[in-house]
């Protein structure tokens, strides 16, 4: 295994791939250069003389400003590295001029067409609260049904939440957006909408977001209405279950893929394994005529241009221009930093500023053209590259690509977590410790590229084929596991 890697002709540090000891001398570009720390896994080191308020190069990017003189061999973190951030700023669109591939070499999956055109990779029966209060019966609900539950079916899932009710303006527009997403999603064969009947959020104000519908796959049940909610649920389930178990999976093409992309607890690794090989997926799968989706806005602060220049048109630039500055504006108006440095676990891992992170995480996009970018809640129509608007938090940006309409989610991860979302969540490890470690979590390891020099192209295949096991039935990790999370991007005053 390498001892350590430089990403870019142009960058002063190289990343530890292993624990490298004080003392231990490597050769970099021709040159011998002694380490004078120990550096950890993921971990900076410099290979050029560093002057305090010199700028720190990876990725060939800045991804901060030195806070004192380094010498080459030192440890470079967040000791000696700050960001070099600002707040609001001014962009201008310089485009790249490219276009993207197109692979004429078909691609398919088992999925299930529905009725409206939609294709899901899943067939459950879904039952969504429209408010808190209902919480523990929409549980009762679900434990009752899967005792029942028809072959064909693949899951009951109960997505509980503590909203719906004693919100106000856009904080109750994203509640009700996206309890309708939801209710709209194809991987659902069927849903039981759940309301208590006094609530803000309450059934006949949801159906203006849910639109048009059919009544044998969508059903309603207000529990103040009716004497035993049980009674009334166990029939409308038995109703809903044997609709959906007439669903079959059969062949469709891959370019009816969406395919949801996102990050958490990062470490050095993150950047150089599992995130540019999500981005090679993403390129493999737009090119077949498929949809990506990637999102965490404040994580692509400080690597926004380079998003910026591959949209599409000036338009597009615009909307992402107006993306980043609203989150921006939303931590301004919240008394938050703008450049908040990653959390404990990012930084033990070597992530050690905002920039470092985001050149890191944007590489999950890939190299294609942004496409389309997404309001929060935002259903995608637009196939090729999406961007959308959602916070960082793994639980609230991953459910909110479910809403935009990913079936699946591509999660990459160097510390690992057992969090699940609306839809199947694949676990992605950057380092093959972690990926032996926690391997009832993870369900993909990226680390081989680093620990036993696997191709990243031989890699990149291998995650395109088996999103398409896990699209045509393949349970990942934290579907065997019966975990299916849900979390609704709170904001603004609760009554």
């Amino acid at each position: 295994m390498q001892e350590f890697i430089k990403i870019n002709k142009d960058d002063n540090v190289c990343v530890a791939l292993k624990p490298i000891a004080k003392g231990t001398t490597v050769n970099v570009a021709g040159e011998n250069i002694t380490t004078v720390e120990d550096i950890p896994q993921g971990h900076k080191f410099a290979i050029k003389p560093v002057k305090k308020g010199d700028s720190v190069i990876k990725y060939g990017f800045r991804i901060g400003i030195a806070q004192a003189d380094v010498e080459v061999g030192a440890w470079i973190h967040t000791h000696n590295l700050k960001t070099g951030l600002g707040e609001l700023l001014e962009y201008k669109y310089e485009p790249t001029g490219q276009v993207d591939k197109v692979d004429e070499e078909k691609a398919y999956f088992d999925g299930y067409v529905r009725e409206n055109g939609k294709v899901g990779v899943r067939n459950e029966v879904w039952i969504i609260p429209t408010v808190g209060c209902v919480n523990s019966i929409a549980r009762a609900i679900e434990a009752k049904a899967k005792l029942r539950k028809p072959e064909g079916v693949d899951e009951v899932v109960a997505f509980t939440h503590p909203y719906g009710c004693s919100q106000v303006t856009e904080d109750q527009e994203n509640t009700r957006t996206v309890l309708a997403d939801l209710i709209n999603h194809p991987n659902a064969g069927a849903v039981l909408v759940l309301g208590l009947g006094c609530e803000n959020s309450r059934i006949e104000v949801l159906k203006n977001y849910i639109g048009e519908y059919n009544p044998e796959r969508v059903k309603f049940l207000q529990v103040q209405d009716v004497d035993y909610e049980q009674d009334d649920a166990d029939r409308i389930l038995d109703e809903l279950m044997a609709y959906a178990s007439q669903f079959k999976r059969e062949k469709v093409d891959a370019k009816e893929l969406i395919i949801g992309m996102k990050c958490g607890g990062s470490d050095g690794l993150s950047g150089i394994t599992a995130n540019p090989t999500v981005g090679q997926f993403s390129d493999m799968l737009v090119a077949k005529g498929g949809t990506t989706i990637l999102t965490e806005v404040p994580e692509m602060f400080g690597a926004e241009t380079i998003l910026m220049n591959r949209c599409e048109n000036e338009e597009l630039f615009n909307k992402t221009v107006h993306l980043i500055n609203d989150f921006k504006e939303y931590f301004i108006k919240n008394g938050q930093e703008i450049y908040e440095n990653p959390s404990p676990g990012n930084k033990d891992g070597g992530i050690t500023t905002l920039e470092d992170k985001s050149l890191g995480c944007t590489q999950k996009s890939g190299s294609s053209l942004v496409k389309g970018v997404l309001a929060y809640g935002e259903p995608v129509n637009t196939k090729g590259l999406n961007l959308l608007s959602a916070p960082g938090n793994d639980l609230v940006a991953a459910t909110a690509l479910a809403a935009s309409g990913a079936q699946i989610v591509l999660f990459t991860t160097g510390r690992g977590t057992p969090f699940a979302s609306p839809v199947p969540t694949v676990k992605i490890a950057t380092n093959s410790r972690l990926a032996n470690k926690k391997s009832n979590w993870i369900d993909f390891n990226c680390g081989r590229i680093v620990a036993d020099d696997v191709p990243m192209e031989t890699v990149s295949k291998e995650l395109f084929q088996y999103v398409l096991d896990v699209a045509s039935g393949k349970k990942v990790k934290a579907e065997e596991e019966g975990f299916h999370d849900f979390a609704i991007f709170k904001q603004g005053v609760t009554l």
